[in-house]
């Protein structure tokens, strides 16, 4: 979660360059509007916060078998296929 990835989820179009992540050395080009610093703040806050609720997403993609093998799994037995993604989701379950 850094500044410039918090402008550009607030406006995605932002011409910006930041030096040393500090907010008293942005950038801004092209006459792309200032983002007050409070609502950069704010969304960093707000990224975490989502990026620390997606931890079990994280933690079980290693976990699941290649799509290739799901397919097969699925086209041999759907039960094992049931099994195997149950004991992951198990393993890291939603908060």
């Amino acid at each position: 979660m850094d500044i410039c990835s918090a402008i550009l989820a607030i406006n995605p179009s932002a011409q910006v360059s930041v030096n040393a992540e500090d907010f008293d050395q942005i950038t801004w080009h092209a006459d792309t509007p200032v983002i007050p610093k409070a609502d950069i703040e704010a969304m960093i806050v707000e990224m975490k916060a989502d990026y620390d609720a997606k931890e079990y997403q994280r933690k079980r993609k290693p976990e699941y078998k290649s799509w290739e093998e799901q397919m097969d799994l699925m086209y041999h037995s759907m039960d094992d296929w049931k099994a195997h993604v149950k004991a992951v989701k198990d393993k890291y379950p939603k908060p």
